[in-house]
């Protein structure tokens, strides 16, 4: 048992050391910041078509990493493999790009062709490297040159710290280019609707809502027991609307009401629903996001919510109904 102990305790603190170089190595890229990360982002923000990043090994692997960042939060960008750029790919990088390339050494051979053809088509190159003086950092029109970093690889093998600097310089690139650019939520979710963020951001009420037809609503001269009897013989159940005669919305009932006030009075049902009615309900607009409609119900503790158009003739008039547990299905 002691033995376990001793090893989950050694395991740990390797853990640990781990974390504290690249924490260190993300700390020292704070430090040396400067005007050509600024040049970079300009260089990106006036880009008039795609980014390109390659990039060999790990550093490839990273350059995919911030390559989807960057089409996600509204540049668009691909990947290519230094390799398969010499075999034909170079046809996809064009004038108007700008080509991102990342090589901890600054001398991978494998980029070779790449380098050459960016330099002959005088298309914008930014270089991520730790080598100042390298070849890559001296053909690049911009350099962010890695503060120096010590590996985590207790073999000084496998590159650790130098790669996370380097996607950190990466997300960071991306989300100063999402800043400058006012991308937005929406925006976001137009590029993912196949998850639940996009759902989330992308539905709106109108896409949710019971219609016109299902609508459960009386007028407030009916009787609870006719009311009642709406309540569950329609499609939504469980609460009606009360229209005045210009069919405007101006109260609800729900059965919680109907039931607490039998508490009170059994004689309620023979009574007219004007008796009980919540008056001024809240309502949502049909164009609104069910995110929204989310945040009311949620806010206020209610399970319903009837549907408005603001822009009819009417925008007090109800022409659908939302209930919390469909939109609950959403989040």
């Amino acid at each position: 048992m002691h033995e376990s102990g001793g090893m989950s305790l050694e395991i740990i603190n390797e853990a640990k050391r781990v974390f504290d170089l690249e924490i260190t190595a993300l700390r020292n890229q704070i430090e040396i910041l400067n005007d050509d990360f600024v040049k970079a982002v300009q260089m990106l923000m006036a880009c008039k078509s795609k980014v390109i990043i390659t990039g060999m090994g790990k550093s490839g692997l990273i350059g995919r990493k911030i390559s989807s960042t960057l089409s996600s939060t509204g540049t668009p960008s691909l990947f290519l493999h230094p390799s398969e750029s010499a075999h034909g790919d170079l046809g996809v990088i064009q004038k108007d790009d700008v080509v991102i390339a990342i090589s901890n050494s600054g001398e991978s051979q494998e980029m070779s062709p790449l380098l050459n053809h960016v330099q002959r088509k005088g298309i914008n190159l930014i270089a991520i490297t730790s080598k100042k003086e390298s070849t890559l950092a001296q053909a690049a029109q911009v350099a962010l040159v890695l503060a120096p970093a010590k590996e985590a690889c207790p073999l000084g093998l496998a590159p650790t710290s130098s790669t996370i600097a380097t996607l950190a310089f990466g997300d960071a690139l991306a989300m100063c280019l999402l800043k400058e650019k006012g991308f937005q939520k929406e925006d976001f979710a137009e590029f993912h609707p196949g998850g639940s963020l996009g759902k989330k951001l992308l539905t709106r009420v109108k896409d949710v809502m019971h219609g016109q037809d299902a609508l459960p609503l009386v007028t407030e001269e009916k009787s609870l027991l006719e009311v009642m009897t709406l309540m569950t013989g329609n499609e939504v159940r469980g609460v009606v609307g009360v229209i005045d005669k210009k069919s405007s919305l101006i109260g609800i009932v729900t059965d919680g009401d109907i039931r607490r006030s039998l508490i009170k009075d059994q004689s309620i049902l023979t009574k007219t629903v004007s008796t009980i009615m919540t008056t001024s309900p809240k309502t949502i607009d049909v164009s609104e996001m069910a995110a929204k409609a989310h945040f009311i119900m949620q806010n206020f503790k209610i399970q319903c919510l009837f549907v408005v158009d603001k822009t009819s003739a009417n925008p007090t008039q109800p022409i659908g109904f939302v209930r919390f547990i469909e939109i609950l299905k959403l989040f």
